[in-house]
C-alpha cells in the first residue's frame, strides 16, 4: 500500500499530446519520515506513524525501518489515488442553501416573507423536534474523501503530484494521500 501526506497548493491545467486541456490539482507530497513501527508480534497489529516535511536520513528506497523518507518517487503517473482531507468551510447556511430545499410556497397568493423558510418541522407528537432533522446550521468543514482520481503528471525534484480533478480543501489544506 502507498501513503504519503501532502499539502493542497492550487488548480491548474495542463495539456495533453493532442492539445486537450486537464484540469489538475497541484499538491506537495512530501517528504516525509517514518516516526514509528509497530509490528504484529510486539504491538498487535502492523502500521507507521509518519511526519510530514522532516528530513532525517536519506534511503534510496523505502524500508519501514525509523527514520526512512517517504516521497513522491513511490507513485507513478497514471496511479489511481484516494485523497482525502478537509473541505472548505462555508460558514453558517439557511436550509435551502444547505439541503437543497425548494422553499415554503409560491410567489403568489398573499405570501409575503415565505420565499426561502423550511416549513413544517415535524408533527404534534412529540412535543419536540426530532434529532437529524435539517435545519439551517454550520455548512462544510468535514473530512471528504475523493476516490478514483489519476496522477497525470510527478515533479520528483519539488516533491509535486499533478492529480486530475479537484481534491478537498483550500490551498495549504493537509491531504491524505493512499495509492
Amino acid at each position: 500500500m502507498k501513503f504519503i501526506l501532502g499539502k493542497k497548493i492550487k488548480m491548474s491545467q495542463i495539456f495533453d499530446e493532442k492539445g486537450n486541456v486537464i484540469p489538475v490539482t497541484l499538491v506537495e507530497a512530501g517528504p516525509c519520515s517514518v516516526t514509528q513501527v509497530k509490528t504484529k508480534e510486539k504491538d498487535g497489529y502492523e502500521a507507521m506513524q509518519i511526519e510530514y516535511k522532516k528530513k532525517r536520513r536519506e534511503s534510496p528506497a523505502w524500508g519501514g525501518k525509523v527514520g526512512d523518507i517517504i516521497d513522491v518517487s513511490i507513485f507513478h503517473e497514471g496511479d489511481k489515488v484516494k485523497i482525502s482531507g478537509i473541505s472548505k468551510g462555508k460558514g453558517f447556511a439557511g436550509p435551502v442553501k444547505k439541503w437543497g430545499f425548494k422553499g415554503r410556497q409560491s410567489s403568489t397568493h398573499g405570501t409575503k416573507h415565505e420565499l426561502r423558510t423550511p416549513g413544517s418541522t415535524g408533527s404534534s407528537q412529540p412535543d419536540r423536534v426530532r434529532k437529524g432533522k435539517k435545519f439551517a446550521g454550520r455548512m462544510g468543514a468535514d473530512r471528504v474523501t475523493v476516490k478514483n482520481l489519476k496522477i497525470a503528471k510527478i515533479d520528483k525534484e519539488k516533491n509535486i503530484l499533478f492529480v486530475m480533478g479537484a481534491v478537498p480543501g483550500h490551498p495549504g489544506t493537509f491531504l491524505e494521500i493512499n495509492g
